[in-house]
């Protein structure tokens, strides 16, 4: 009798992701996920109990992944306007690169799941909260040094920045358009 096949979860989750990051998670399969992952269904659910649970670290991963290459790229030294600019841009050139117009994985989660499953909204409402909390910061050394409008509401502003980005990203999947984003990156920053 062979022994099982081995497999590493930590990898097993990243290929998950991008599983459930193209086709979502509704029209993800077992079966789906067992072909890219190349391993049984037993091990599947042995591993993570159950394809939302798996679902669950996949998206916990691209939260930790993604929202933490933002916050680092906004706590970088020099003028705010500038990191911003290229924050957004790095998204755009994220959606619209070589892996596909596949959008956001946390936007399209709340726009497949949300309201209606409360892990996953809650995860996806966690990513959001921590990335206008990362645009909040950013505005407020903006306003220490000069760059924004002291008296500008930094939460509101950040807020705008939050919505301009998912608006970014469910326009890059629709329709893609650098120069449409690019504009829409110059009015939000010219609304700062």
């Amino acid at each position: 009798m062979g022994r099982p096949k081995q497999f590493d979860p930590d990898v097993a989750v990243g290929k998950a992701m991008d599983v459930f990051w193209r086709k979502g998670y509704a029209a993800t399969t077992p079966q789906d996920l067992v072909d890219e992952l190349g391993i049984g269904k037993g091990s599947l659910y042995n591993a993570f109990g159950s394809k939302h649970a798996l679902f669950e670290r996949a998206l916990e991963r691209y939260r930790d992944t993604q929202s933490l290459a933002l916050v680092e790229l906004l706590d970088q030294p020099g003028p705010v306007r500038p990191l911003l600019r290229s924050a957004m841009e790095l998204l755009i050139e994220t959606d619209l690169g070589p892996s596909g117009r596949r959008g956001c994985f946390a936007v399209n989660t709340a726009t497949e799941l949300g309201g209606r499953d409360e892990v996953s909204t809650g995860l996806v409402q966690r990513m959001f909260e921590r990335t206008e909390g990362a645009f909040r910061e950013a505005v407020e050394r903006g306003q220490r040094t000069g760059e924004f409008a002291p008296d500008r509401d930094a939460d509101a502003a950040a807020s705008l920045l939050l919505a301009t980005l998912v608006g970014m990203r469910v326009i890059a999947r629709a329709q893609g358009g650098r120069e449409r984003l690019g504009r829409i990156v110059d009015a939000a920053l010219a609304a700062l």
